[in-house]
């Protein structure tokens, strides 16, 4: 969370804070964008070196944009695709087995409006477990996406979504139950 109520005036963040900043973007320049598309265990270590929870079988592809590892919780076999962006000035968990497309983006900071600094404030997403947040989407601070929810592709999140449903649009809204096929 920011201790700095006037972002006129100074940093939102620590400077322990930006210097880790720092630090991780060198190691994602070097060592976690450019490595090969199947080294997900790789990035999975470096992510771990830097603070973030990383469950088993986690698939996150080096095109993933991170802003801070340590504010990261990845379950089990969830996967993250290249072109996602995980803006983390606050928590982000994602659950077992649920997927971020290319180009989704998740933002857990925002700035209050209503005071004249304009006061960084910081609100935790939850990607519940088995969902699939489609490609483009935009999920605002402190939103969470049940388990099983579909977000589909360029919506833009601003309330929770229920369990097991499709979702889509703009503003995002439910649209009907999520069904498997037996094949």
């Amino acid at each position: 969370m920011s201790v700095n109520t006037n972002t006129h005036t100074g940093p939102s963040f620590s400077l322990g804070n930006r210097l880790g900043r720092v630090a991780w973007q060198l190691c994602s320049f070097l060592l976690f964008q450019y490595s090969p598309r199947p080294f997900h265990k790789w990035r999975a270590f470096l992510l771990q070196c830097f603070g973030a929870k990383v469950g088993h079988g986690v698939h996150v592809y080096p095109g993933v944009k991170i802003w801070a590892p340590w504010n990261l919780e990845l379950a089990d076999e969830c996967g993250i695709a290249s072109g996602a962006i995980l803006y983390s000035q606050g928590k982000i968990t994602i659950g077992r087995r649920a997927v971020i497309s290319q180009g989704a983006h998740l933002v857990t900071g925002t700035h209050d409006y209503s005071h004249a600094g304009f006061p960084l404030i910081t609100k935790p997403i939850y990607i519940g477990e088995q969902s699939w947040v489609a490609a483009e989407a935009f999920i605002h601070p402190g939103v969470t996406i049940h388990d099983g929810c579909v977000v589909g592709a360029r919506s833009v999140v601003t309330k929770d979504m229920p369990s097991w449903m499709v979702c889509a649009g703009f503003p995002c809204k439910p649209i009907k139950p999520r069904e498997f096929l037996n094949s």
